[in-house]
């Protein structure tokens, strides 16, 4: 008689059992306990992938109510851009994580994702720079604008952390490279002879920027941070996240306002956030894709990330984390995360 067939592997400890119910991991009101285990929920519309595969188990993380299952459309465009993007190392003083997604509204009507971020290390001074930008969606090529708007925001604050032993001294010329340089790319795209101006710039690459630092001091990491925008600033500590600046406002009906001044648009007076980040907390940097469905920390989205990003997870396992499913939640989401390690070294001699 031959030998009873072998049973099938256990799936990986840190994803979702997808095999009960054939469901993405479910979190809030539809989840056994708001735990951090899987729960049977069926999302409407399609499962997009086989049940019992490996490819069920990166499904969407589901929050309350998932979006509809669709198939993502291609994005429209002259160049690639990726869906998805996702980064993570690790330094003497800090773990850190990136992750770029776009939003189920842009997968399913063909745009391509507006949200972008970049981050470095200097390796003299040990400091980490961070960039994350939303390209403004009434632009037309906000995508452009984000990209451009971290990638000049990351080369300057490198520049100046190596001239100024670890720190970015002059803020207002940050912004103002960022400036020029958005109005630089204008010029080219709109084939001007004379520079482009403030306004047709930020109607083709308007953008919101939060820029900062993290640098290892005797103190710990010391973290200055700037936005412009709605994009924002969270901290995880005590098992609760707490808004630190950005984010959007409220306006005089008591409801959020959308409204946006972005770059190449200065505001006058910057003036950074500094903190000096203790080990067993989390620094989070984001655009109001992932801020909006956060909301003031306490519903279900802050309780996926307070109980996932206790410690550094793995950079996919960080975009899959941002890439959750909640209805009415379709922007772009684009985050970064820093975690202090236990024992912070000062700057390197």
């Amino acid at each position: 008689m031959p030998p009873p067939p072998a049973p099938p592997p256990a799936p990986p400890r840190d994803l979702p059992d997808s095999t009960a119910g054939n469901a993405p991991w479910a979190w809030g009101p539809g989840a056994a306990g708001h735990g951090p285990g899987p729960a049977p929920l069926r999302p409407p519309g399609r499962v997009p992938y086989p049940p019992n595969t490996t490819a069920d188990q990166w499904g969407p993380v589901v929050v309350d109510r998932a979006v509809e299952a669709f198939d993502p459309v291609p994005p429209t465009g002259m160049s690639y851009r990726p869906d998805t993007i996702c980064d993570g190392w690790s330094t003497a003083a800090l773990d850190v994580r990136l992750a770029s997604v776009r939003g189920y509204e842009h997968r399913h009507d063909g745009t391509q994702r507006e949200d972008d971020a970049a981050m470095a290390w200097d390796q003299g001074t040990g400091t980490v720079v961070f960039a994350v930008a939303d390209g403004v969606s009434e632009a037309h090529q906000p995508h452009i604008g984000s990209q451009l708007a971290c990638r000049s925001a990351v080369d300057e604050m490198l520049s100046q952390v190596r001239n100024k032993g670890g720190f970015v001294a002059d803020w207002h010329k940050l912004l103002s490279t960022v400036h020029w340089q958005l109005r630089e790319q204008a010029r080219r795209l709109l084939r001007l002879q004379e520079e482009a101006g403030v306004q047709e710039t930020a109607e083709l690459l308007g953008t919101t920027l939060v820029a900062g630092t993290a640098t290892p001091t005797e103190r710990g990491v010391e973290v200055s941070v700037i936005w412009v925008g709605d994009s924002g600033v969270w901290q995880l500590r005590h098992d609760r996240i707490h808004a630190l600046g950005g984010g959007k406002t409220t306006g005089p009906d008591g409801l959020l306002s959308s409204a946006v001044d972005p770059l190449p648009l200065v505001p006058a007076g910057v003036r950074p956030l500094s903190l000096v980040l203790e080990p067993g907390t989390v620094l989070l940097i984001g655009t109001d894709g992932f801020g909006d469905p956060l909301g003031d920390g306490e519903g279900a989205v802050g309780h996926l990330f307070r109980s996932e990003l206790r410690h550094p997870v793995t950079p996919l396992r960080f975009a899959h984390l941002l890439d959750f499913s909640r209805e009415t939640f379709g922007d772009d989401r684009t985050l970064i995360a820093l975690w202090p390690r236990e024992t912070t070294p000062g700057a390197p001699r």
